[in-house]
């Protein structure tokens, strides 16, 4: 059958796109003001965003396009490409929701082309949805059930607002018993729910009411009980402007709201408010005005001000948990790149009153030696039997070191270990109260379990105190992020939004350091740049039917280690048993015929590497000049230079080690102006707290970290810095010292 032309005609008509529909040109366009967008508010050139966006969509991870594609992003860094990362999922997903919103809107039939314009030009996803309100499916409403009594042409007549006539008249027409309009006032109240949520809906009035209340509102918290005693307390009667709340205090505020000991409200300007959206529709002095008046206000009241309310607070708290979320991943890191403890032998002990001391050897390479359990501290106080048991695994085993965790009966364990020390001088012992922040938590896992079957939880828990001082990184990866206790209400934050934050922070630090495959855990391996918990598996399975891996290429005999994999992770691989050295280093392999060009160049071998000739020929060397003849690009040269300079370097080395003990220190003997060696352990909005060797932490107040103005203590001090702090102040009953790094005049 031949079709005729107004058939092809109509067929053309209902298979052609939408104005607003996803063509080839329509995506290439959008890509490309994505792109523009998030270098112009990260102020970076578009081409550096535009490679990233391309690397990433390829597959690539953040740590291998950081260290391994330097002269394609202008040498970006992981954060940068992280919050490239960020921004480019937001507005993909913004696009998304639009294409929508347009669709839905369009079903409707009601999509304008003012309207779409609008929509399409929407920078954020409240900005959206404000705009997608009118439309939005909606449960019963005042207004609904008005429209359903016929009300609409009378609330028409409202927004006319005649000079003259009646209204009562005009509502009379509008009286309906078998509809549910009794009277005229009941026609005139109808058609005002009407207008009411017309105004709600208004996607102007709801923006610039939530830029006002941000802007204007003050928050106010009081007790629901302020007969009783609570941590919150200081807000019992507290207010403070909206905009100038500090995140901590938010955090703080919306806990104790939720534990329902405290009434939180925001205290608006309503009548600027409401002179506002006034302006959007009363045109003068009408028959209408009051009315209209009165529909503004129950507008506001009864239908903006609630969700502006939960909008801005929920803006509020979403900063917060950002900023509180920054600070955890940073204490994350430092704490993770603390610098490991080598060539020690180790006694871990995971302290208990009732259970006693759990006790652990480890070897200098984290091999559990023996366990055992002693009861010196209350209520067994079986001292003189515990003393000869640490005495025998001392002198068994060549112990140097011992690591109590910082948990119950950490303290009256310290006391006697401190004693202990005193009485064997001649072995030269030292001691350490580590953080065991999540040693439980890895006990109980189902990895401890595999790890050491035979073992009870405890027992487990003292090896993890004693390997995360030897090797803070692979033992800490073991847990969860978020158990590790170095943030500020990390319970109080989007756990979702804490998890990836988090997993990224361990990923950037087992990357940094780099790892050994031949000794990795599961654990450690599967944080490696490309390297899932499957194929991390499987390496370590490869590695125990095969014996140690002899060289980088042989990783490719794992399976499920695919072309990809090996591309992303083999750059952060180290295998020190290989022959060939760059194996050793963090030079990828597909660098290796570079090395190979630079070492004739210098006439040199190979096996030179690591030699002191060969370090003072390499420091030598300017990377500016020797990279074009080399063919490759100066940052990926300079990291050459750097890596064949220390080939097998660990990064963490160039920190400081912890400060070990052989006496201990009572809160009742500090005194104001004593001065004091000191651990930072913890980094929080207002001070930090610092391990001085005395049961808690002290803290250093903001205004005490330095003479000059500190705008977050994070400028100043890190997890794991070791300071010197004079006691300010001293509360034996609270068992609290206030310090400072302030030096006393």
């Amino acid at each position: 059958m031949v079709k005729t032309d107004v058939q092809n005609s109509q067929e053309t008509q209902n298979t052609a796109p939408k104005s607003y529909e996803r063509t080839e040109e329509k995506a290439a366009n959008t890509a490309v003001r994505i792109v523009k967008q998030i270098a112009g508010e990260l102020q970076l050139k578009a081409s550096q965003v535009q490679t990233t966006v391309g690397l990433l969509d390829e597959g690539n991870t953040i740590p291998f396009i950081a260290r391994y594609r330097k002269e394609m992003t202008g040498e970006l860094d992981e954060n940068f490409l992280r919050d490239i990362e960020e921004r480019l999922n937001y507005l993909r997903n913004l696009e998304d929701r639009k294409l929508e919103v347009l669709r839905l809107i369009d079903e409707q039939d009601k999509l304008t082309e003012e309207l779409q314009k609008a929509i399409e030009a929407a920078a954020k996803l409240q900005e959206l949805e404000d705009l997608y309100r009118p439309y939005r499916q909606k449960r019963k409403t005042r207004a609904s059930v008005a429209k359903e009594k016929g009300l609409e042409p009378l609330a028409k007549y409202l927004l006319k607002q005649p000079g003259q006539g009646s209204l009562q008249d005009e509502a009379q027409r509008f009286v309906n018993e078998e509809k549910g309009v009794n009277s005229a006032d009941e026609a005139i109240q109808g058609a005002m729910d009407i207008v009411a949520e017309q105004l709600a809906d208004d996607a102007k009035i709801r923006a610039w009411a939530r830029k006002f209340t941000q802007d204007h509102a003050i928050l106010r918290t009081e007790a629901k009980k302020k007969e009783e005693e609570s941590v919150y307390e200081m807000y019992y009667s507290y207010q403070e402007p909206l905009k100038k709340m500090p995140p901590h205090r938010t955090l703080a505020i919306n806990r104790g709201e939720r534990e329902d000991v405290l009434k939180v409200a925001l205290d608006v300007p309503a009548e600027r408010i409401h002179e506002f959206i006034g302006r959007q529709i009363i045109q003068g002095p009408s028959v209408t005005r009051n009315v209209l008046e009165a529909a503004v206000e129950d507008a506001y009241k009864r239908l903006i001000a609630p969700s502006i309310e939960r909008d801005v607070r929920g803006e509020l708290t979403e900063r917060a948990e950002t900023h509180a979320i920054q600070i955890f991943a940073a204490n994350l890191r430092n704490l993770l790149l603390q610098a490991p403890v080598k060539g020690e032998t180790v006694l871990g002990v995971d302290p208990a009153y009732r259970t006693g001391c759990k006790l652990a050897v480890v070897d200098d390479t984290g091999k559990m030696l023996e366990v055992t359990v002693t009861y010196p501290t209350p209520p067994n106080n079986k001292v003189a039997e515990a003393k000869a048991a640490f005495r025998r695994l001392i002198d068994t085993y060549d112990v140097s070191l011992i690591v109590i965790g910082n948990g119950t009966a950490s303290r009256e364990t310290e006391q006697f270990v401190a004693d202990l020390i005193s009485e064997l001088k001649s072995r030269k012992l030292k001691y350490l109260i580590v953080n065991e922040a999540g040693a439980s938590v890895y006990s109980a896992s189902k990895l401890a379990q595999t790890e050491f079957p035979d073992l009870d939880v405890a027992e487990r828990s003292a090896i993890s105190i004693a390997r995360r001082l030897q090797d803070p990184l692979a033992e800490l990866v073991k847990i969860e992020p978020k158990a590790i206790g170095v943030g500020q209400y990390q319970h109080d934050v989007s756990q979702k939004h804490l998890d990836e934050s988090l997993k990224a922070v361990v990923e950037s630090a087992v990357n940094h350091v780099g790892v050994d495959v031949n000794t990795a855990s599961p654990s450690l391996l599967s944080y490696v740049s490309g390297i899932n918990s499957t194929i991390a598996k499987n390496i370590v399975k490869y590695r125990e039917e095969n014996g140690k891996f002899g060289s980088r290429k042989e990783l490719q005999k794992v399976p499920r280690l695919g072309a990809k994999t090996y591309e992303q992770c083999i750059g952060f691989l180290r295998v020190s048993e290989s022959g060939n050295p760059l194996d050793n280093t963090p030079i990828h392999p597909e660098s290796y015929d570079v090395v190979d060009k630079l070492l004739a160049e210098l006439k040199q071998e190979l096996a030179g590497i690591g030699s002191a000739q060969l370090k003072d020929l390499l420091h030598q060397q300017e990377p500016e000049e020797l990279a074009p003849k080399l063919g490759i690009g100066i940052p990926t040269l300079r990291d050459i230079l750097d890596s064949l300079q220390r080939p097998g370097r660990d990064p963490r080395e160039e920190l400081g080690t912890p400060i070990f003990r052989t006496d201990v220190l009572q809160i009742e003997d500090l005194k104001p102006g004593m001065e004091l060696q000191g651990t930072v352990r913890n980094v929080i909005d207002f001070g930090a707290f610092v391990d001085i060797g005395i049961k808690s932490d002290g803290l250093v107040h903001i205004s005490q970290l330095s003479d000059r103005f500190v705008k977050h203590p994070m400028d100043v001090v890190s997890v794991g810095d070791h300071v010197t702090v004079w006691v300010l102040n001293v509360d034996v009953k609270k068992g609290r010292v206030g310090l400072t790094m302030k030096q006393p005049q």
